[in-house]
């Protein structure tokens, strides 16, 4: 009775090993991988195969399963390194690199640590590339320094089974002592700038103030152009009214007579008169004016008398050269009114 249940005992001992071990076995046997990921399969530490995404079966105790390797591209920040450029200063740059595993097996066998190899070889080519650039042009070429990085980053690590997507400079640290004197240099240049344009618009205003006042001027002188026109025009006008008014009227001789006799103290007026014109129709206005108050006329002898009067008080009328005011007048004969 004991010996029956001692082996049975037993027997589930071994049931339960062998349901142990054939679990055991299947856990070995059935490998998934995810999705952007990549397994390298090695048979008795031999490479073998790369399990691809999805259920994979592999061989207990014979085949192993490294690490899983990320396909996706990874991004990777190194820390800011020293960087000598053409003209001897010292600059901290700091660089982001994008790569990405497209073969495992070459990421695996090829390269002991592809990140710490990407890492190093970003340095050594960033400081052969800027080492033949000045400051200014290493802070102004980044798109070529960029370019020049990816291209050799992707050429060196093609074997590795790695592509190098870009290669971005994130920072570029001259020194302090630079970045004083970069700072002072770009203020003077931007005050130079500033005297510049406010030269250039004191330029532009005092033009446009000329020119405004020289299409003043003009207008102005149109203005007067005008004026005289239309003020001629006038005059004219009113002289052809009384012209015509004259022959409409048809005035006698002793009425222009006496029209002369009113205008001459006009002719008299002012002290800088060295000159008088004497119309020639004044003697024979003086005669009609004689002749209109003589014995034979039967006007009034007082009117008469005092037109005689007014003819003896006239002055006399001389004329002198403008040019020579020096000169002595010459001796001239009253007018005397006829009667």
């Amino acid at each position: 009775m004991n010996d029956i249940s001692s082996g049975a005992i037993i027997g589930w001992v071994i049931a339960a090993i062998v349901v142990i071990f054939v679990l055991v076995v299947l856990f070995r046997s059935i490998r998934i991988i995810p999705q952007a990921s990549a397994g390298v399969v090695e048979r008795l530490g031999k490479y073998h195969k790369t399990l691809l995404p999805g259920l994979n079966l592999l061989i207990p105790f014979i085949d192993r399963l490294r690490p899983l390797i990320d396909l996706r591209e990874t991004v990777v920040s190194f820390p800011p390194q020293p960087v000598i450029t053409e003209d001897n200063l010292v600059v901290s740059i700091d660089t982001v690199v994008y790569f990405q595993v497209t073969d495992a097996r070459a990421a695996t066998y090829e390269i002991a640590n592809y990140l710490g190899a990407v890492e190093q070889l970003t340095t050594t080519t960033l400081r052969n590339v800027v080492g033949g650039l000045n400051l200014e042009e290493a802070l102004t070429s980044r798109d070529e320094i960029n370019s020049k990085l990816r291209i050799v980053l992707d050429e060196a690590t093609g074997k590795w089974g790695i592509r190098v997507g870009r290669v971005e400079l994130k920072a570029i640290d001259p020194p302090l002592s630079i970045q004083d004197s970069m700072e002072k240099q770009m203020r003077a240049e931007r005050d130079r700038r500033a005297l510049i344009l406010t030269a250039e618009g004191t330029k532009q205003s005092a033009i446009l103030t000329a020119e405004g006042a020289r299409q003043a001027e003009i207008l102005r002188a149109e203005g007067d152009a005008q004026a005289a026109v239309l003020r001629a025009q006038g005059e004219a006008s009113a002289i052809q009214t009384v012209f015509k008014a004259i022959h409409d009227g048809d005035p006698d001789e002793k009425l222009l007579g006496y029209q002369y006799l009113q205008m001459l103290p006009k002719l008299a007026e002012g002290q800088a008169n060295k000159l008088w014109v004497i119309p020639s129709e004044l003697t024979e206005a003086l005669k009609g004016i004689g002749s209109a108050f003589g014995p034979g006329n039967t006007r009034d002898p007082a009117a008469t008398a005092r037109a005689a009067a007014a003819a003896a008080q006239a002055p006399s009328f001389t004329t002198a050269p403008a040019s020579s005011p020096q000169t002595p007048p010459a001796p001239t004969t009253p007018v005397q009114p006829e009667g």
